[in-house]
C-alpha cells in the first residue's frame, strides 16, 4: 500500500495497533511531508523496528517520470507512468504570487467533453488519494521548489472520484501534510449537481470552480455531454445552492471557442443567467487540441467578450495563456504519447 494514502490518524490507529506511541506517526508524515524522503530509512530519529514494519506494509513510490515538458514561461508538463503502467499527467504553472499545479484523479475520463483531449480516452480507474498527493510532492522533486497552490483540474472528474477526492483534500491542506491553505487549493467539476450539493457540506475552505462554457443547453450540450444529465439550469440551481450553504463565492470556468461560444449575443445571454449571483467568470483561450477540431476565439472578440460581462456587471478576468508551446491542454500529452 502507497503510505500516502493514509491520513495521519489512520497512521497513527495502524502505529497503535503495533504499540508505537501516537507521536510516532507525526514524526513519520514529518518525513513524509517536509523531507520528502524517498527511502523510509532516512528518518533517522525514528526505531528501527519503526521502519521495518513500514517496510513491510507500506511504499514510498508511486510514480515515475516518463516525460518532461517545459515551456518558455516556466510552465512544467510531467507525464507520470503509476505502478500498473498507466499514465497521468501534472501541470506545474509559475505565477507571481506562487507556484501552483494542477493535479489529475482519474485514468483517463467517462465525462467526454468534445473539446477536452483527455476526453478521448475512456476511464480505466479512480486514483488514490496518495496517488494524487504524490504528483505534488514529485513535482516538488522536478523543480526544487515548494508548490503553494492546487488546482483539481487535471485529467478527470474530480466528483466522479469523490471519496478519494476528499481524502486528498484533508492531507494536502493538513498542517502536517502538505499545509497548503484550503483557499489555495480549488477543485474545478463539469457539473455533477448532487456532487455539488454535497460538496457545500465539505466543512474545509476550498474553491469551487465550475465548467459552464456556454449559457443556454443547445451549446453546452454540443460541447459537453454531461449536459444531457445536468443541464444548465440544474447547475446554475446548484451553484446557488453551494453558495447560500457556504457565503463563497464560485468560479465559473468558460473556455472562449471561435463561433462557437464566444459570441457577443451569447456574452450578454451569459451574463444575464449569471445575474445577481456570487460567481465570477474565469475567460480561457481555447488551447486547441488535435483531437478535436475547434479553434481559439480571435484575440478581438476575447476582449469583446470580456468587455461585454464587465459592461453587465459581470466579474470576469480573461486567463493569461500558459503552456501553450508544450501542449499543455489537459491530457494532451497523454493523448499523444499513446
Amino acid at each position: 500500500m502507497l503510505i500516502y494514502d493514509l491520513t495521519l490518524e489512520e497512521l497513527s490507529q495502524f502505529l497503535g495497533e503495533h504499540q508505537f506511541k501516537k507521536y510516532r506517526a507525526e514524526q513519520v508524515w514529518h518525513w513524509l511531508y517536509r523531507h520528502k524522503i524517498t527511502d523510509f530509512s532516512e528518518m533517522n530519529n525514528v526505531p528501527a523496528e519503526l521502519i521495518d514494519l513500514l517496510k513491510a506494509h507500506f511504499h514510498l513510490h508511486a510514480l515515475d517520470l516518463v516525460v518532461k515538458h517545459e515551456s518558455v514561461d516556466g510552465t512544467l508538463k510531467c507525464l507520470y507512468a503509476l505502478h500498473d503502467d498507466h499514465l497521468i499527467e501534472s501541470v506545474l504553472m509559475k505565477q507571481h504570487y506562487g507556484n501552483s499545479i494542477c493535479v489529475t484523479t482519474q485514468i483517463g475520463c467517462n465525462i467526454g467533453c468534445s473539446f477536452c483531449a483527455s476526453g478521448q480516452l475512456k476511464k480505466k480507474r479512480d486514483l488514490t488519494a496518495g496517488e494524487i498527493i504524490a504528483q505534488v510532492i514529485e513535482t516538488e522533486r522536478e523543480l526544487k521548489e515548494r508548490i503553494s497552490y492546487i488546482v483539481v483540474m487535471g485529467i478527470g472528474e474530480p466528483f466522479d472520484n469523490y471519496e478519494q477526492l476528499l481524502k486528498f483534500l484533508k492531507i494536502a491542506n493538513h498542517p502536517k501534510g502538505l499545509a497548503i491553505g484550503a483557499r489555495h487549493i480549488t477543485v474545478s467539476t463539469s457539473g455533477i449537481v448532487p456532487k455539488i450539493k454535497e460538496y457545500a457540506h465539505f466543512p474545509k475552505q476550498v474553491n469551487l470552480a465550475v465548467s459552464l462554457h456556454a449559457p443556454n443547453n443547445d451549446i453546452r450540450t454540443q460541447l459537453m455531454k454531461i449536459n444531457k444529465a445536468y443541464p444548465v439550469e440544474e447547475v446554475i440551481e446548484a451553484i446557488r445552492y453551494y453558495g447560500q450553504q457556504t457565503k463563497r463565492r464560485v468560479t465559473i470556468e468558460y473556455i472562449l471557442i471561435d463561433n462557437i461560444n464566444d459570441m457577443d449575443h451569447v456574452a450578454v445571454e451569459l451574463a444575464a443567467l449569471l445575474k445577481g449571483m456570487n460567481v465570477y467568470v474565469n475567460l480561457i483561450p481555447y488551447n486547441e487540441v488535435i483531437e478535436a477540431p475547434y479553434k481559439r476565439s480571435k484575440p478581438e472578440q476575447q476582449l469583446r467578450f470580456y468587455d461585454l460581462l464587465m459592461k453587465h456587471k459581470i466579474k470576469a478576468t480573461l486567463r493569461k495563456e500558459q503552456g501553450h508551446d508544450i501542449n499543455a491542454a489537459c491530457g494532451q500529452l497523454r493523448s499523444q504519447h499513446l
